[in-house]
């Protein structure tokens, strides 16, 4: 490749690794601490944090007006303007000269509306920054701990599976399995570097790294892939939905479960349908009556991908099923032609559709949102649960090595690292510069490269930083090498640098290739600290010869043919 093509491609690299690596430097050096706890939080206490928030400023905003009207806006409420300014073109009246209090609420037709306002800024920004939490480097459990929670077989649940009193070893293999389903999911979720393990004879403790979304991780946890099809009952739904709404207060039974009115007839069972609101949370909109008879159940689900709906563009998730899954889905459509279809996940109602003509063996359910479109898809792909679990415990964990620790083991790495590059500088004088200079680029490609993947970085993964550190040396040691033997053999600078290249090429390239396969296989076999060296090593590994094999190489080349070096600035011995 040209001169000109390596500066390309690694402005190109460096671009990229700049686009990977800022939502990584934002979050954890410009973003405050309160915002990341807030952000780290449940739907729900963001939901209550947003409400609270608007209800606060809101009232200061009342307070200001009373005081002096003419005052200017509070720095935190200058959000409103935009929307003022809005509502004002809205409703074809003149936007004031100045903005003080009173003009701003004005542009509001009430409290409640100004409320809405404030609370959608709050939510937008939470939520935002909540997604981008999903998208740096994370931090393993030991370096800034994370989630513990401590799930128990229900055995009522597998005594009404197995239809008889379960055995020790059939407690045993339906843990075993259930095991085997977390472990599969969690990995496909993405979260790496958990640490899944039996703990006595029926319990499993999972500790998941970093600030995750606790309903999320339970909503994968503990799916149990319960997907139904029922025919729905318009009718005696229409008639439940009255008779609730003029008796509020027989809606639900002592234990907060949905009652069953006299005139429900054998045979139909009432369940909620829900949908998502603005903060992506399960709300209750009517009530609907199906068929207690499972017309086809999930376990006849091959397949299930996420897609996109082209006309609304919303997440839809399509279903392939099984031969027999398709007979019986085709009899279903057949036989109810005209009439509703719900599809029920864990008993909830989460779509509707009315049958038009008889499918076989294809569907497609709408009603997510595209994140739990992509969790619902992952549950039914990886089965059912053979157990169902309920959480014993729950709680947040703090770091396993020390804020000492952690501060130790940086201190070493730093001055490791600065030790390297001295030696570099004193060694090989100014060619100890440039390999300085590939070894930077190479810790930066690195970062970029782990937060790009989301990849939880523990002490085991800075181990294999270090190594990876010690390679990408190790190859420029190797090229100057074979430089400074090309150069006392009295060849030119630049003849001198293509030949140490040239010949130092294979070398590297074989040792790097040989440890690449080894952690390509750590990463694959490993799991949980092992599976975060592998794949720190493996990019390491990937990085290092780049930057030796492109960066190094281009500096070289400028030097030698560029700027017109007479000699080659490679040693203490070299003449």
């Amino acid at each position: 490749m040209s001169k000109r093509g390596r500066l390309l491609v690694i402005i190109l690299v460096l671009v990229v690794s700049g686009i990977f690596l800022y939502p990584t430097f934002e979050w954890y050096f410009m973003v405050p601490e309160e915002k990341k706890e807030l952000a780290a939080g449940s739907k729900i206490q963001i939901r209550e944090y947003a409400r609270g928030q608007a209800a606060k400023e809101l009232e200061q905003l009342k307070e200001l007006v009373e005081e002096d009207p003419d005052q200017s806006i509070p720095t935190d409420n200058q959000h409103l303007i935009e929307t003022a300014e809005k509502r004002y073109k809205l409703d074809g009246r003149d936007l004031p000269d100045n903005w003080t209090v009173q003009t701003i609420l004005a542009a509001f037709d009430s409290e409640l509306e100004a409320f809405d306002a404030l609370e959608a800024y709050h939510r937008k920004a939470l939520i935002e920054l909540k997604e981008q939490s999903n998208s740096v480097m994370q931090l393993g459990l030991d370096l800034s701990g994370g989630m513990r929670i401590l799930l128990e077989a229900d055995l009522d649940s597998l005594e009404e599976r197995l239809d008889r009193e379960p055995t020790s070893q059939d407690q045993q293999e339906a843990v075993n399995r259930a095991m085997e389903i977390l472990n599969n999911r969690i990995d496909k979720f993405g979260v790496t570097e958990p640490e899944i393990r039996r703990q006595g004879q029926n319990q499993i403790a999972v500790n998941i790294p970093g600030a995750a979304d606790p309903e999320r991780v339970n909503s994968f946890l503990m799916g149990k892939g319960s997907l139904n099809f029922h025919i729905v009952d318009q009718e005696m739904s229409e008639r439940v939905s009255n008779y609730f709404a003029e008796n509020p207060t027989k809606v639900y039974t002592e234990r907060g479960q949905i009652r069953r009115p006299d005139f429900v007839p054998a045979g139909l069972v009432i369940r909620g349908y829900y949908t998502k609101d603005q903060y992506g949370i399960d709300k209750l909109q009517r009530y609907v009556v199906v068929r207690e008879e499972v017309g086809l159940d999930g376990s006849h689900i091959q397949n299930a991908t996420v897609g996109q709906h082209p006309i609304t563009s919303k997440p839809v998730i399509n279903f392939s099923m099984d031969r027999e899954g398709g007979e019986i889905f085709y009899k279903l459509t057949s036989a109810n032609q005209g009439e509703t279809m719900a599809i029920l996940l864990d008993d909830k109602v989460k779509s509707m559709a009315r049958i038009s003509e008889p499918i076989r063996d294809r569907v497609q359910m709408t009603g997510f949102d595209r994140e739990e479109a992509n969790d619902l898809a992952l549950v039914l792909r990886t089965a059912a649960l053979p157990v169902d679990l309920k959480v014993n415990n729950q709680q947040a964990v703090g770091a396993s090595l020390g804020e000492d620790s952690v501060r130790q083991g940086l201190q070493a790495i730093t001055l490791g690292f600065i030790l390297v590059i001295m030696f570099m500088v004193i060694y090989y004088k100014l060619s100890g510069l440039i390999a300085d200079l590939a070894l930077i680029l190479n810790l930066v490609f690195i970062v970029a490269i782990l937060s790009a993947f989301n990849l939880t970085l523990t002490l085991t993964s800075i181990a294999g930083i270090i190594l990876t550190v010690g390679m990408a040396v190790d190859a420029n040691v190797i090229i100057f090498e074979r430089i400074k033997e090309e150069y006392r053999l009295g060849k030119t600078p630049d003849a001198s640098v293509k030949a140490g290249f040239r010949k130092a090429f294979w070398t590297i390239m074989d040792a790097n290739i040989t440890t690449f396969i080894a952690a390509l296989v750590l990463s694959q076999l490993g799991s949980g600290p092992v599976q975060g060296f592998a794949n720190t090593l493996a990019v390491g590994i990937v990085s290092s010869m780049f930057t030796a094999l492109f960066v190094s190489r281009l500096v070289f080349d400028f030097g030698v043919e560029q700027l017109k070096a007479k000699k080659l600035s490679i040693g203490w011995r070299v003449r």
